[in-house]
């Protein structure tokens, strides 16, 4: 579960069967999840956290992290069964409960289902980490097909509103709303068109949902990752873009799902209790203008 970023450059060249969200456990090397340089301070003691993609890469660096902090953890994901009990044991290994939710957010019953089993086990939820996305790459506009445009759209931005919307009426002053977005939304992708309008989309909900919830004192920001080592990546590129994976960026090297989890925990804690509203890029020094 833990490891030095310095342990990976770039990825060797290699490539798992097409699919919108990969397994971790397939991958080669696996994502480090959380340094071993991490110090924890008790930051989320006594909080429940609900985190969507929480089965692997980001999603699963952040329910660890949360877990060293002290917080309880459900994390909801599709499919991916046995990376999710992989995260579960990472979660329980910190001394915290787990609760695993599977489902497709992208239908708003599963959402309210997910924080009704969250409430039922925890009586609490305190942060909303919302960061299960999809993405596949397409050449060409006209190549994306209707049925495509709508299932990115469903699990990356639809799915926000729905969890949001559920968890929303038992959230309270000091509670806080993470969303994942992605430096694609600020600089673009010739290749992710729809799942980059998604990423735009989360900016754009992420800014506006943190003034309509500023009176209730509830904060909402985003974190905006660079390339990341993360199951999305040998599941939707071919092995020769897989292996020159972030070794364009300015530090280097491909970026770890370690390298994520400190940034959510800041977000979600008391030390970001003047932050709403923003975007923090974690993208291997890439300058990204707002």
């Amino acid at each position: 579960m833990s490891g030095k970023q310095q342990e990976i450059s770039t990825p060797p060249a290699q490539q798992q069967k097409q699919d919108s969200h990969g397994s971790e456990r397939e991958m080669t090397p696996k994502p480090i999840v959380i340094s071993d340089t991490y110090k924890a301070a008790g930051k989320l003691a006594g909080m429940t956290a609900i985190i969507t993609g929480g089965d692997s890469g980001i999603g699963r660096s952040v329910a660890v992290h949360y877990a060293r902090e002290g917080a309880d953890v459900a994390i909801v994901y599709l499919k991916q069964h046995e990376d999710a009990e992989e995260t579960k044991r990472g979660v329980e290994a910190e001394g915290r409960s787990c609760l695993l939710l599977s489902g497709d957010l992208g239908e708003e019953t599963f959402a309210q289902e997910s924080v009704k089993r969250t409430l039922d086990k925890f009586g609490r939820i305190d942060i909303v980490v919302n960061n299960a996305a999809e993405q596949h790459p397409q050449q060409s506009l006209t190549d994306i097909t209707a049925e495509q445009l709508e299932r990115t759209f469903r699990t990356n931005i639809f799915a926000m509103f729905y969890l949001t919307k559920a968890a929303l009426p038992h959230l309270t002053e000091g509670a806080s709303i993470i969303n994942t977005t992605s430096v694609n939304a600020y600089r673009g992708n010739a290749g992710l068109l729809d799942y980059s309008s998604t990423k735009g989309a989360i900016v754009s909900f992420t800014r506006s949902l943190s003034m309509n919830l500023a009176e209730q004192k509830i904060r909402v920001n985003g974190v905006a990752p660079g390339p990341i080592w993360t199951p999305l990546i040998p599941s939707t590129y071919p092995a020769d873009e897989v292996a020159e994976f972030g070794g364009n960026q300015p530090l280097g090297r491909v970026g770890q799902p370690s390298d994520l989890g400190p940034a959510y925990v800041y977000l979600a804690s008391a030390d970001s209790s003047y932050v709403s509203g923003q975007i923090l890029h974690v993208n291997g020094g890439e300058v990204i203008g707002s």
